[in-house]
Formats: structure tokens, sequence, C-alpha cells
């Protein structure tokens, strides 16, 4: 790469806050940013799942420094930026990564299951960006990422709930952007298209836990024929697009929503 350009993506003496960094894209998020130079903070609420995490990102050469929170819970995300900004002293990056799934018609959800989603897709978002602003306005400075999704634009029988959420992700995104940039804070968000991702392996795996690897050629197969480029997405595929809006190759984006999902969805 060439040295003028090579700056614009470093992240060396950023730090940076990662939720739901046990698994998939909150997982690959965490690796790239460190792998960018930042000293990162992950967060989950499975510690088996982010202690490995941590290892990874550790192996990796990278800062890395995990706890367990609930995105849920305004007191967890406002301990998250206090515990961060006690070991460095700033967050120049906050990625709201953490999110659930759930299946089901809108007449037939349990309350259970409607009130999760709220909770950790938008209560968890808001609190992470409410925690992230309190810290960056200190500083004048700082990129924070929501995680939306393609639902957003593609109306989907099954996934109301989700898409309801995901949809309230985006419009915060683009409200808490008009209120905080004149305080140096940037606000985006990715909506990624389908991801090969824990939270998709239902569709091939068994009662028992079992792989079903018929299924799961055929699902792949499925989701690669409605991309114009005949593919699927990876969790990198996202992180690198998080990355792009987290460093200062994109210090003239903000209160967009950036869609990795391979010309699956093309909003007008």
């Amino acid at each position: 790469m060439h040295a003028d350009i090579e700056p614009y993506f470093d992240l060396t003496d950023r730090v940076a806050v990662v939720t739901g960094a046990g698994g998939g894209i909150g997982r690959s998020v965490a690796l790239t940013l460190a792998r960018a130079g930042a000293a990162v903070l992950v967060s989950d609420a499975d510690p088996l799942t982010l202690a490995e995490t941590v290892a990874l990102v550790d192996a990796a050469g990278g800062a890395v420094t995990g706890l367990v929170s609930d995105v849920s819970r305004r007191t967890d995300m406002e301990d998250l930026a206090s515990a961060t900004r006690d070991r460095h002293g700033r967050i120049d990056v906050w990625a709201n990564v953490a999110g659930v799934i759930r299946y089901g018609a809108v007449a037939d959800m349990p309350e259970e299951e409607v009130d999760l989603l709220l909770d950790v897709n938008l209560r968890g978002t808001y609190w992470g960006c409410a925690s992230a602003v309190r810290a960056m306005s200190a500083q004048g400075s700082g990129s924070i990422i929501n995680v939306a999704s393609s639902a957003i634009d593609l109306p989907t029988a099954g996934i109301a709930g989700y898409s309801l959420t995901k949809a309230a992700v985006a419009m915060l995104t683009r409200s808490l952007a008009v209120e905080v940039g004149p305080q140096g804070i940037r606000v985006n968000a990715v909506a990624p298209g389908w991801v090969d991702t824990p939270m998709v392996a239902h569709h091939w795996t068994t009662a028992d836990g079992e792989v079903d690897e018929e299924a799961r050629r055929e699902v792949f197969a499925r989701r690669a024929s409605v991309s114009p480029l005949g593919i699927t997405g990876e969790p990198v595929d996202i992180a690198l697009a998080v990355l792009y809006l987290a460093a200062d190759a994109s210090r003239f984006v903000t209160g967009q929503v950036l869609r990795p999902n391979g010309g699956a969805g093309m909003p007008g």
C-alpha cells in the first residue's frame, strides 16, 4: 500500500469497543480493528465465546481486553465505557454489533421473544450509542458504527420483529449523526446481507447438533443465487466495512447506512 494511503486506514493509537464480540461478525470486527492497530475492548454476554475471541485477538498480536456485559442494560454499557476509559483514557471507535434474530409471524410471536429482540437489537444499540457519545464528547471526536440488516430494505415474512428493530437502528444512526456531528462524532451503520455466521447455522443444523452438509450447500446456493455477484458473505466482509467507517478514510461520511450485501438489495 502506498505510504500516502495507509494512514487513512491505520488505527494505531486508537481505542475501539466492540459489543457482541463472542463470535460471527463481532469477532471478525474485533480481529480486524486490532489488526489495523487499535487497542480493542471486546464485550459479550457469553463468557466462554468472549474468552475465545480474546485469545484469538491476542494470538494475532492485538491489544485486547474482554468484559462480560449485557447490552440491554444501560449500566452495563456505562460500565463498559468507564472500563475502557480507565484502561486507555479514551474511546475512538464504538461498534454496536450485538444482535439476535427470532422467527415467527407477528400474530404468533411470544412476548418474551419480542422483548428479547427489542432489548438486544434496539435498546442495546441505543445504550451503546449513549455511552459512546458521553465518552467521545469529552475528546471532541469519535466514530460510532451500528449494525442494521438488509432486512430494513427487504420485507420478509416471519422476521417482522427483527426487521423493525433493525429499521429503528438505521433511523437512530441517522438521527444521532445530526445530533452529535457538531461534537466531532461520526455515526454510521452497516446493513449486512446474508452472512455465514452462527446466527444462521440453524438452517443446516439438526436437532442433535449435527451439521447437515447437503442442507448447508442448498442454503448457500439459494442465498448466492439472489446476488448479482453469485456469492454469499463472510464475517470479514462486514468487518472491513466497519474498518472503513472507523478509520479516517471515512472522515467525510456520517449518517449513512453502508450495505455490504452482494447486491441482493439495492434501495432506490
